[in-house]
């Protein structure tokens, strides 16, 4: 599996399989262990997604090694500060039956996010975590975290597809040594993406899928990605994309469906940050 190498030295993997909305708890336990059945070893979950102990389960099934996984979750907003921070993020290793996690994040930028990457930061220094990042940060927002705490974050992950390219977060990230990585990276079929004339044409021409296409092109810009799905076909599908290479020609060509349009959440938008605020998830 390729990896990229995180500013800390960690070693992260640039594909992995997200659970997001698999809120099946038997269905998730199979999915993550079809997963690590297929390969792969980056699994990425959240508190606010309520599957963490089936994460958990499938990860002890699978019985593959410890330091083989890298194993993300993320810290909601409930949960933000100082103090709540400690006890939600030994919750989640409770939940998982893990003795550390490879990547925290915040997982909104939104509540007490300095009290809560102060308490990152210790539980970074303690060896409970490798390394810690966020998620939905804009670029001032990242700075503004740089600027005022000692640890840089690691990942920022953030809604990324063809459609929606981030050109110029992609280039302040990469500027100040912060990986990128992208939920929704096939943007969950939006805009009839799977039926694109331009991602139809470059997967005919290389023989592949569509999901095929996108997920490269993402791999070889550097992007990590969190592909989900409940079917085993696309499971398999979706870790088989190492095989070919896009040309610079076509991933010139994937740039001009580039709309600059947040397709799910805007973080700027005072309704969807009242709206996340409003959510009392079960966590």
């Amino acid at each position: 599996m390729l990896k990229v190498i995180l500013n800390n030295g960690l070693e992260m993997p640039i594909l992995g399989f997200g659970v997001f909305q698999i809120t099946d708890s038997e269905e998730c336990e199979r999915c993550v262990y079809e997963a690590i059945q297929v390969g792969y070893r980056l699994i990425d979950t959240a508190a606010a997604y309520g599957n963490e102990e089936a994460v958990g389960r499938a990860i002890k099934r699978a019985g593959v090694a410890r330091e083989e996984l890298f194993i993300t979750t993320k810290l909601w907003i409930q949960d933000a500060g100082y103090e709540s921070t400690k006890k939600t993020f030994e919750r989640s290793l409770s939940k998982l039956h893990l003795d550390y996690i490879d990547l925290y994040l915040i997982h909104q930028p939104l509540g007490d996010v300095y009290g809560s990457w102060r308490a990152m930061e210790e539980l970074y220094k303690e060896g409970k975590i490798k390394a810690i990042g966020v998620s939905n940060f804009h670029p001032d927002r990242i700075m503004d975290l740089i600027m005022h705490n000692k640890v840089i974050p690691a990942v920022n992950q953030i809604e990324m597809h063809p459609l929606n390219q981030q050109i110029e977060t992609v280039k302040f990230l990469k500027e100040n040594n912060v990986q990128i990585e992208a939920w929704a990276p096939l943007a969950e079929g939006e805009q009839n993406i799977f039926e694109n004339q331009l991602l139809l044409s470059l997967a005919k021409k290389h023989k592949k899928t569509v999901a095929q296409v996108i997920l490269r092109w993402h791999t070889q810009r550097g992007v990590v990605i969190i592909p989900k799905s409940i079917h085993k076909d696309r499971i398999i599908e979706n870790f088989n994309i190492f095989d070919f290479e896009l040309s610079p020609k076509d991933m010139n060509a994937i740039t001009t469906l580039d709309t600059k349009v947040n397709y799910f959440f805007d973080h700027r938008d005072p309704e969807t940050v009242k709206f996340l605020n409003s959510l009392k998830l079960d966590t």
